[in-house]
């Protein structure tokens, strides 16, 4: 009978063991909730897109005050506005955080599509346990600061608005004074100021590279008829603060708006950090923010109007004219062809130039097919990064923008060197390489405006 029962055991034992695997595998994974807070993940759809989210709540009875968190740009997640939505919950106020929406590229930016996200999110925030319909709103920071408002003045579900960082002008007009103030700050001055924050940004919005580059958020601000709480930086670099808290007075003030507070707080940056200059980002946030935020939504009544005393801006923002692509396009070509077709030619001939015009002719080719595909590529790069990535700048320039116009100095000189001789030496010239010869000077001559219009050839 001992061996049966310690068989029956050892059988009990291992579908014991063998369920709690089972129980570990497919439970949920478990997580504490931060203290006095309670969270709780939710999915909701916008259009056919399905999105993922978090309901962080404060960890007492009633109804509480609401709002959703909308993202900055990027590939934002949740994450990312964690701490605040916390600090939010523990002053009262349901926050939703969720994932923004896939990109699939960088200029797959839609603003109208991204306000039904923050509207989809709404509509599952007031059906959370202890939210109130009546109280909940949307808060957006930087990016969400233009897709909060659109949001909000398509829908009467919308309570109140808190934007942070919001952009009052148009997003090339905002890119062009960021990239600005970044250049200044790494010490970059002269010529390379204007090519990246003019001539670049508007190639790029002529050529429908920039998304939602001419929106105008005034017209939007001036629907808006909730209550508005508007906050920007101290020491924002990124977006112009002074104009913006302006264009927002002035559009609700259009409205007829009644309900809108505009402030600038003290010490902090673009998304509320404390920072020492505005472009060091530190880790704590504002506290007077995080105040501000929470005695506004919480507070209950009618709220009166309050426009503080604008923040700091250096400069004003300007309009970015878009440029040509086509006409860029056809330039580069026809320089490369010139350029490049001298020494292709060369290669497949078997008869050699006059000695006079070779080497200047060849200097002029090389550099110039240097300074074209340089140019393209660098600028391309800082496109790509944001100007993030200068390196060491040396007399008010990167190293490889000073190399760059180095080599449109020497296109020039070997422009003018190639010409003179080849004028002393015409009657030497055979028909063929008078051809080459006219087709190489007359990309030298092409190069100049195409430099000039670059920034190559200026201070």
């Amino acid at each position: 009978m001992l061996p049966e029962r310690n068989s029956r055991l050892r059988r009990a034992l291992v579908r014991l063991l063998a369920a709690l695997a089972v129980g570990l595998v497919l439970a949920p994974p478990a997580h504490a909730d931060p203290a006095g807070l309670v969270e709780r993940d939710v999915t909701f759809t916008s259009g056919d897109l399905t999105l993922h989210g978090t309901v962080i709540a404060p960890d007492t009875a009633g109804r509480h005050p609401a709002m959703v968190m909308v993202h900055g740009s990027g590939r934002a997640s949740r994450d990312g506005y964690r701490q605040e939505a916390e600090a939010f919950a523990r002053s009262g106020i349901v926050t939703l955080i969720y994932d923004k929406r896939p990109k699939r590229s960088k200029s797959d930016v839609d603003f109208e599509l991204l306000a039904d996200d923050a509207l989809a999110a709404l509509r599952a925030l007031t059906t959370h346990p202890g939210v109130d319909p009546a109280r909940t709103g949307l808060w957006g920071v930087s990016e969400g600061g233009w897709v909060a408002p659109l949001a909000a003045a398509g829908s009467p579900d919308v309570a109140f608005v808190v934007t942070v960082g919001a952009p009052g002008v148009a997003p090339e007009r905002q890119q062009s004074w960021n990239l600005a103030n970044r250049l200044a700050a790494a010490g970059v001055s002269g010529s390379l100021v204007d090519t990246v924050t003019r001539t670049t940004l508007g190639l790029l919005v002529g050529a429908d590279l920039f998304p939602e580059s001419g929106y105008d958020p005034a017209p939007v601000l001036a629907r808006l008829t909730q209550p508005v709480l508007g906050l920007w930086g101290d020491l924002d670099r990124v977006i112009p603060g002074a104009e913006s808290l302006r264009v927002f007075q002035e559009s609700l003030d259009r409205a007829g708006n009644r309900e809108h507070t505009l402030r600038a707080v003290p010490g902090a940056d673009h998304t509320m950090r404390r920072s020492p200059d505005g472009f060091q980002r530190g880790d704590e946030i504002s506290p007077d923010y995080l105040a501000q935020v929470a005695a506004w939504v919480t507070a209950t009544g009618p709220r009166a109007v309050d426009v503080g005393p604008p923040s700091r801006q250096e400069r004003q923002s300007t309009p970015v004219e878009p440029g040509s692509p086509a006409v860029q396009l056809v330039a580069a070509a026809l320089l490369l062809v010139a350029f490049a077709g001298y020494g292709l030619s060369a290669a497949v001939r078997r008869h050699r130039s006059a000695p006079p015009v070779r080497r200047p002719a060849r200097l002029l080719a090389t550099t110039g097919l240097l300074s074209v595909l340089g140019l393209v590529g660098y600028l391309g790069h800082l496109a790509s990064d944001g100007a993030k990535s200068l390196g060491a700048v040396v007399l008010g320039r990167p190293l490889p923008w000073l190399a760059l116009q180095a080599l449109a100095v020497a296109v020039v000189v070997a422009a003018v060197v190639t010409a003179v001789r080849a004028w002393q030496v015409r009657t030497d010239l055979a028909a063929g390489h008078r051809v080459r010869l006219g087709l190489l000077l007359a990309g030298g001559v092409l190069f100049v405006p195409w430099a000039v219009h670059w920034g190559l050839l200026l201070p």
